[in-house]
């Protein structure tokens, strides 16, 4: 009998900090953030955070006094990854995701955390880092993904999946629906940070592929060269480039990192939508086609796994459908966005395995592209679209 392959690990560690230390400096921090008398006391909560692969982010109580009496508040505190501990992407500008959640939540109603205190200087904990309140719901799990079986979405009926589905669309469609997106969400253009072009998308595939740049020539530990350059990848970008749409409408406010992977969920409704590192202006086809290849990626791995997975849940057309039923808009072809999500995702792949390599969890491969957990499905697309 064959054997199924191991599923691939997909733990990440995050941080190299301090817990007890950065208790101490938040609580200092806080102590001149707050009102006279406040008398905060933070202790930062062990944990492993399951899903993501970027920002670190820390679970913590704060305790002050409001009228006399110790009150304690559970927040997060989404941290900008240390120079150290290879950062996921070449800059985290955290002020601009703080902005995107709050103009979000104010203008659209998206359930985004209640947000706190933001700290952009970088002097508190050596880098920037803002606060918002902790909220409680289930994640569908990325270790191991939800398409393995024996999670709460996996095994939930029909109906609740097709209900998480259609909520999940929901989101996408509040957020584009912002009116002036242009101008209300303007540092968002990847012009602001020197990627430029003629439109949004024409920028955005500029910042992509500055992105592949950093991951290839980022080093794993001073003086040391990544050397991961990666062919499929570079195919992809060729591609894309060759193949640039022309951007019909109104650019709108795109949360970048659209995978329900970052949503919180109570009676498989959206209570908090998180992870916005990789928010930006564009067409909307950008998240609609990471809602859908992000799930097929998890589907691929399964399947690799010999595991049935959830071949129904998150197709494209269905995605597709429930968007322009929700919007009135009818999407264009979602092909060259499959591929510019396969070549993204390639590059957190590049960026995610070199992290894991710095913290020793594996072993540095050969083939930089070894530690693709979608190179079959990239493959299958490339090939398709003759690239």
């Amino acid at each position: 009998m064959t054997q199924s392959p191991p599923p691939p690990d997909m733990t990440l560690q995050r941080s190299s900090r301090d817990a007890a230390e950065m208790g101490e400096r938040l609580t200092a921090w806080l102590v001149d953030a707050l009102p006279p008398g406040a008398e905060p006391q933070v202790v930062v909560h062990d944990g492993i955070q399951t899903n993501g692969m970027s920002s670190e982010t820390v679970l913590l109580g704060v305790s002050i006094l409001e009228d006399g009496e110790r009150i304690t508040r559970e927040y997060v505190a989404r941290v900008a990854p240390a120079a150290g501990d290879l950062p996921v992407f070449p800059e985290y500008r955290l002020t601009d995701q703080y902005d995107a959640m709050r103009l979000a939540g104010e203008l659209a109603g998206v359930p985004v955390p209640p947000l706190w205190l933001n700290e952009p200087t970088g002097t508190v904990l050596g880098a920037p880092f803002f606060l918002m309140q902790r909220v409680d719901g289930a994640v569908p799990p990325d270790v191991l993904p939800y398409t393995f079986g024996d999670n709460w979405l996996f095994d939930a009926e029909p109906t609740q999946q097709r209900a998480l589905q259609r909520r999940s669309v929901e989101v996408l469609a509040r957020l584009h629906g912002i009116g002036a997106a242009a101008t209300t969400f303007a540092f968002l253009d990847p012009a602001v940070t020197g990627h430029t072009g003629a439109t949004t998308l024409a920028r955005n595939l500029a910042k992509t592929r500055a992105w592949y740049d950093y991951a290839v020539n980022a080093t794993d530990a001073p003086g040391t060269p990544a050397d991961r350059r990666s062919p499929l990848i570079e195919r992809g970008l060729a591609w894309l480039e060759a193949h640039l749409p022309a951007e019909a409408g109104e650019p709108v406010l795109v949360w970048g990192d659209a995978r329900i992977g970052n949503m919180m969920y109570r009676e498989f409704a959206p209570v908090a939508v998180l992870d916005w590192e990789m928010a930006t202006l564009g067409p909307r086809e950008l998240d609609v086609a990471w809602m859908v290849f992000a799930h097929r990626v998890f589907q691929e791995i399964a399947g690799m796994l010999g595991l049935p997975g959830m071949p129904d849940f998150l197709r494209a057309e269905d995605v597709a459908a429930t968007y322009g039923e929700l919007t009135g808009i009818e999407l264009g072809d979602l092909t060259w966005y499959q591929v510019h999500a396969g070549v993204l995702w390639g590059c957190v792949f590049l960026r995610t395995s070199a992290r894991q390599i710095h913290f020793g969890e594996i072993e540095k491969p050969e083939d930089p592209e070894a530690v693709f957990h979608h190179r079959p499905l990239f493959e299958r697309l490339l090939d398709e679209v003759g690239a």
